[in-house]
């Protein structure tokens, strides 16, 4: 194979993986959209219930916390009200 097709062949490969890359950009950008004022509020709310919040992310409109509590791991799902709707023992 020569320099020139080796070349070519990886553009191809990088135009082929473009619209592979973009929406996952997109997605893991989602998880930045979570503002300080939010984060210290749920952190708040969840502190106050005795929860020590390791991890916050946003998931399709829901707050998702990994948090721990008397020594054990819990996955938090959380409404726009600060409201606890799911919670999970996370092995």
């Amino acid at each position: 194979m020569t320099r020139t097709s080796k070349l070519t062949a990886f553009t191809l490969g990088l135009s082929l993986m473009a619209p592979i890359a973009a929406p996952m950009a997109a997605h893991a950008s989602s998880y930045e959209r979570l503002d300080e004022a939010t984060r210290a509020q749920i952190t708040e709310t969840l502190t106050e219930q005795g929860y020590e919040v390791r991890k916050i992310e946003r998931d399709d409109g829901m707050y998702e916390v990994y948090a721990l509590k008397d020594g054990e791991r819990y996955e938090l799902y959380l409404d726009q009200a600060m409201t606890i709707v799911k919670s999970e023992r996370d092995d």
